[in-house]
């Protein structure tokens, strides 16, 4: 009892201890909001963005500072982007069998590597690329098995044309990312079919598909019909203005041209799925793996990405050819039409099927580094040999309050030179190498219009210093 007495009396007495509040400030306090709590995405936003990533080694045991650094950049990144050109699955999972026709190499990585991939800060990949199929639709499959089970956010492939085109979404900090990833450049059998109420659809990617004519003048037009009258080539009439001879296209025009249009469906529902990401998320980003003009970003892509830009996405990253193109703001908005390669270590594929043996000439008692070496002399020495492909950039646009405020660009050397079993992993490039990849990517995007400082090592786009586009260049 007597304790509940004292306790009464200390209540009374930090009553009166407190202060006096007059009836208007007790209104005031009434009238004002509780405080509201942090609200995440709200507009702010940091991506970091790579191109094709051929991985086929573990890269946890690396600790240079030059690959740490980059490994940072992806990490402290909200979101991160690569191109995923291989496929990862087991070769004796079920169903997994090495397609006719690959994409050049039959591109598969341990899944176990999927820990490597993530360990670099990666959480958005596209899986749309010439390689989607190579160990058909059973690879497919393990590859979208192993990437969901890694907890990776995968777009550009599906069990039909729809779920290829649908976008994937990931949830951060900054608000939610839609990844929308397609490709114009694959083997037939590769693009996903459409589902019917009577038929089920075909797995495969999310293409876009581009019709190219070759046009030439009236004389040389006239050889060609020639030819295919000479070769006993039955179809098309002496009076045509377009003839197919060896799966090509030839159109009678007044100079030589080559004319790529791209396929309207194609355009069509990509954009629409665009616009719904839209209404889904608070940032959408578009993709495409696009060889078709190495270090030239075509008319065709161009309209393409303008258009996708047009329809909502706030980022376009292209990927493809393995070099760097150039840079364009437009609209507010970057189109990065091609990063180059992120990770190259396509030459130590474990496997590879009777198919790339035999098309260098080899027989069935050679051996995987044989192979790979027969490959680099027939073809002039590929990949290993010109530097333009081991020389790339890993770009990071900041956005704040919904708007583009800066865009830096990280040189990356991949190895050129240096032997095979150690080329392949990002490490910053430092000094002239990173001038000299920089000013590279200046004179790519000099014809749109962007405007790149180098700085402290690495290139810098400030959108209000660049000529922004409104279309074309």
């Amino acid at each position: 009892m007597e304790r509940l007495i004292w306790l009464r009396k200390a209540a009374w007495a930090l009553a009166l201890a407190a202060p006096m509040l007059s009836p208007g400030a007790i209104a005031a306090q009434q009238a004002s909001p509780p405080p509201q709590p942090h609200r995440d995405g709200l507009g702010n936003l940091t991506l970091a963005l790579a191109g094709d990533a051929i991985l086929t080694r573990k890269l946890t045991v690396f600790a240079e500072p030059e690959f740490l650094e980059i490994r940072d950049v992806m990490r402290n990144a909200t979101a991160t982007f690569v191109n995923a050109e291989m496929l990862f699955l087991n070769y004796d999972e079920p169903d997994v069998v090495p397609a006719a026709q690959s994409g050049g190499t039959y591109m598969r990585a341990q899944p176990e590597l999927l820990d490597d991939l993530k360990w670099l800060g990666v959480d958005l990949v596209s899986t749309a690329n010439n390689h989607s199929l190579d160990y058909s639709f059973g690879g497919l499959r393990a590859n979208t098995r192993w990437l969901e089970k890694a907890g990776l956010v995968a777009a550009g492939t599906g069990e039909n044309l729809a779920e290829a085109r649908a976008p994937s979404y990931l949830e951060t900090p900054g608000g939610r990312v839609a990844l929308i990833a397609v490709s114009s450049s694959f083997a037939a059998f590769n693009p996903a079919g459409p589902q019917r109420k009577d038929m089920r659809g075909r797995p495969g990617l999310n293409p876009l598909r581009v019709q190219t004519t070759y046009v030439v003048p009236d004389d040389r037009f006239q050889q060609l019909q020639q030819l295919r009258s000479d070769l006993g080539i039955r179809g098309g009439r002496p009076d045509a203005e377009q003839v197919q001879l060896g799966g090509a296209t030839f159109r009678k025009g007044d100079r030589y041209q080559v004319a790529n249009v791209i396929n309207q469906q194609d355009l069509d529902e990509i954009t629409a799925q665009v616009r719904d990401a839209k209404r889904q998320a608070n940032w959408v980003i578009v993709s495409s793996h696009t060889h078709q003009g190495g270090a030239e970003a075509l008319d065709f892509f161009v309209q393409f990405t303008h258009a996708v830009i047009d329809a909502g996405a706030d980022v376009f990253v292209g990927h493809g050819p393995h070099v760097l193109r150039g840079i364009e703001i437009y609209k507010g908005k970057p189109i990065f039409y091609s990063l180059g390669n992120f990770l190259m270590e396509n030459e130590t594929v474990e496997l590879q099927p009777w198919e790339n043996y035999s098309g260098v000439a080899l027989g069935g008692e050679a051996l995987p580094g044989e192979f790979y070496d027969a490959r680099n002399e027939r073809g002039g020495g590929s990949f290993p040999a010109q530097a333009v492909y081991w020389e790339a950039v890993v770009a990071v646009p900041q956005f704040q309050s919904g708007r583009l405020t800066e865009i830096a660009l990280h040189p990356i050397t991949l190895g050129f030179g240096l032997d095979r079993a150690q080329r392949g992993r990002p490490l910053a490039a430092k000094g002239e190498l990173a001038r000299k990849i920089i000013t590279r990517l200046q004179d790519l995007s000099k014809p749109f219009g962007t405007n790149i400082a180098f700085e402290n090592g690495r290139g810098i786009i400030r959108p209000g210093a660049s000529a922004t586009s409104q279309g074309g260049r």
